[in-house]
């Protein structure tokens, strides 16, 4: 507390809160003025594009945390990683239309991808340690060879993942959109699956940041990439934790392919779409942050549905812009370190 009685700068944030959450909750279950409606859109179509955006968020996340793992906390040039994500797609596809269980083709998606992944690390990245013009020369090749292999096997043909049937269907959410003549509330009504898909993002966001966080696994992550030659010294197989990271991380990008190509689609090009959203949360996010990866998803998520909205031929310059703005400001990151 400030002297005379005034607030100190907690006391303010506590207040800003309230205010924002005020605010929030207004919006959410107020009926808009016509002049709110005006100036944005209709209050369905605006709930609408940010719940589109945060579930999109969900998937950036899930495709990014693998990356940051790779990329931005091991420091290792994996341009392949798209590849990745296009590859689970697929075996999710198969596995799931041969078996008619969607997480069949999830389990599928995540063991195949964590198996190359392992590959990679082996036969790959530990021979090219430390030389990140390498790196990125032969993840490139190999990036181009697979969206080659995979175009041979599956075409050109545009794929629909089937979701179960528990998955599928719309669920009332507690938005006031508008009022009938009669008095009854009308509420807004979404994809249940997209529902499913952020609240998957945010487990696996916290199982990964307490994985790094407040396991031995993580603690022995972070120390092999802080001082390896000590970790090795210790006794520890550093080869074999490096190993661990790099399946999970694709595991991770096979897991969101799964689900990719269950809410969107699967089709020859998403691959270099969702490597370079992982470039842009990571870079945003900060180089191997989950709680920076989840923020930069969550702004670039937002940002590209909100801007097809409101800017439909430019909005997928918005989220450039975001990632310029970031960099100019923090070139580390929102939640990178120096």
């Amino acid at each position: 507390m400030l002297a005379g009685g005034g607030f100190s700068r907690r006391h303010v944030w506590i207040l800003a809160a309230l205010v924002g959450a005020a605010v929030v909750a207004w919006l959410i279950f107020a009926i808009w003025p016509a002049w709110l409606s005006a100036a944005l859109i209709s209050k369905r179509a605006f709930f609408s594009a940010v719940l589109n955006g945060l579930t999109l968020s969900g998937l950036y996340f899930l495709v990014a945390s693998g990356f940051t793992l790779v990329f931005g906390l091991m420091r290792n040039v994996n341009l392949a990683h798209g590849s990745l994500y296009l590859l689970g797609a697929y075996i999710g596809y198969e596995v799931t239309s041969r078996t008619g269980y969607w997480l069949f083709g999830v389990a599928a998606g995540f063991a195949v991808l964590a198996v190359i992944g392992v590959a990679m690390q082996v036969f790959v990245f530990r021979h090219l340690e430390g030389d990140d013009l390498r790196q990125t020369l032969v993840t490139l090749g190999i990036s181009i060879v697979a969206a080659d292999l995979m175009l041979a096997v599956w075409t050109g043909t545009t794929y629909q993942i089937p979701i179960p049937s528990w998955l599928d269907g719309a669920v009332t959410l507690p938005i006031v959109t508008a009022v009938r003549a009669n008095g009854e509330l009308i509420f807004l009504r979404y994809t249940f699956f997209r529902l499913v898909v952020l609240a998957t993002a945010i487990v696996i966001g916290i199982g990964l940041w307490f994985m790094l966080n407040r396991t031995r696994v993580g603690m022995m992550i972070r120390a092999g990439v802080d001082d390896r030659a000590m970790l090795s010294a210790s006794g520890i197989n550093v080869h074999a934790v490096f190993a661990i990271v790099f399946a999970v991380g694709a595991g991770l990008a096979g897991i969101a392919g799964v689900i990719g190509g269950s809410v969107l689609s699967v089709a020859p090009g998403e691959d270099v779409r969702y490597l370079l959203a992982s470039l842009v949360v990571v870079i945003v996010g900060g180089m191997g942050s989950i709680t920076g990866a989840a923020i930069g998803a969550l702004l670039i998520g937002l940002a590209e549905q909100i801007g097809l909205v409101y800017f439909p031929t430019y909005g997928v310059v918005l989220t450039f812009v975001i990632m310029v703005a970031v960099l100019a400001l923090r070139p580390q990151g929102i939640m990178g370190r120096l």
